[in-house]
């Protein structure tokens, strides 16, 4: 801490109930503890997920190894990739020497989710907080890994697209205009196909104009839509019901429900507590109406498992395992199964779906790219003399 003298360090620290051991004075000012300068160019990247899981695990190491909570944060602190990072876990060092707890100095930035704040709570109240820490820890490795899975099987198929649209639009607009510019002046017309070609390509561009200022209109009706409760909440449920894509929700919902669940019930918080943090958890809006209604259907007597069977909603199999783990008295250890079983689920559905987009976008891609290559060869060989 920075003080005038360590007569006023001490009483400040008494003030704040602490029983002073000792008091020394510091050689001189720290040095940057993340090896960053202040022009770095890490210094303006925002925090991420993994940088946050990264943290979890490094604090549970130390936590595990005896070192006390303070200095396992300041050390987070120094081994932090990216400065923001760092400043966030400064600043709950210095919120929990001020008198706060680490859930609540935790929960006052929002890069931490809610079901990361819920189990630190737990974790500090009951006094195990290095097993809490490493769960959530866990929680979003999951994520993130489910995450990656979906964006690498959609990142082939969308590049493929793009580039062969962009090669697409370079011959459209580019060479073959300058290629039936060269052909008038000499006299010949365009071969039929190319003659299409072209006149697909007038009519785009005499109607680009209003194709943009519609797409944005739509898009900026989409946005406020989705933005509005009522629509979102509308748009969500549609959502579920779409053939293949519906499915994929609604297992990672499903996934996200269990699992989240799962991990804050095996920490020892209460349902209910449990269920309205997954509530706010869950990014579909319909499903998390489905919990906000399991929820008050608990706080009236009726168990979890018949307010979770709505259909188009939650995979059947979830209201069924919770009914089994509600008669035993694991439902924890149940949702955890049934998390590991559907994102497995979800794995392979999103590499099923991944193999099936990839060889219609490369068939009607190429198809596309073929039309424009043979027009164009085409109009080559008219211009050649060909007949």
């Amino acid at each position: 801490m920075e003080s005038a003298s360590s007569t006023a360090a001490v009483d400040e620290l008494r003030g704040r109930g602490w029983l002073v051991l000792d008091v020394r004075e510091t050689a001189g000012p720290a040095a940057p503890t993340s090896g960053l300068t202040s022009f770095h160019p890490l210094q303006w990247l925002p925090v991420r997920s993994l940088d946050i899981e990264l943290s979890l695990r490094q604090m549970a190491v130390m936590l595990r190894s005896g070192l006390t909570l303070l200095d396992s944060l300041i050390t987070v602190a120094d081994q932090a990739q990216r400065p923001a990072m760092a400043r966030i876990w400064r600043d709950v060092a210095g919120q929990i020497q001020e008198g706060a707890s680490l859930a609540d100095a935790m929960g006052r930035h929002g890069k931490f989710s809610a079901m990361v704040v819920e189990l630190v709570r737990v974790g500090g109240a009951t006094g195990h907080l290095e097993p809490v820490l490493t769960r959530a820890a866990e929680a979003l490795e999951r994520r993130r890994q489910l995450r990656t899975s979906m964006l690498t099987a959609l990142a082939y198929p969308t590049i493929v697209l793009f580039a062969a649209l962009g090669v697409t639009a370079f011959m459209v607009f580019s060479v073959i205009p300058k290629l039936e510019k060269f052909l008038s002046t000499i006299g010949r017309r365009l071969p039929p196909m190319t003659q299409m070609l072209m006149d697909i390509t007038h009519g785009l561009r005499d109607f680009l104009p209003y194709g943009l200022a519609l797409a944005a209109v739509v898009t900026a009706a989409a946005i406020a839509g989705y933005c509005w409760p009522p629509t979102r909440l509308v748009i969500d449920r549609l959502v579920l019901r779409i053939p293949v894509v519906g499915v994929i929700f609604r297992l990672a919902g499903t996934v996200s429900f269990a699992g989240n669940l799962g991990a804050l019930l095996h920490s020892g918080i209460r349902i209910l507590e449990g269920l309205r943090t997954v509530e706010r958890l869950q990014r579909n809006q319909f499903l998390a109406l489905q919990i906000a209604k399991s929820r008050d259907a608990v706080m009236h007597g009726t168990n979890l498992a018949g307010s979770l069977a709505t259909p188009h909603a939650f995979m059947p199999m979830l209201s069924r395992m919770v009914a089994v783990g509600e008669s035993a008295g694991t439902l924890d250890e149940v949702l955890d199964e049934v998390a590991r079983f559907y994102e497995s689920q979800l794995q392979s559905t999103i590499r099923r779906l991944s193999v099936i987009v990839e060889p219609v976008i490369i068939v009607i891609v190429g198809g596309i790219v073929g039309f424009v290559y043979i027009s164009f060869f085409m109009a080559l060989f008219a211009a050649g003399g060909a007949s």
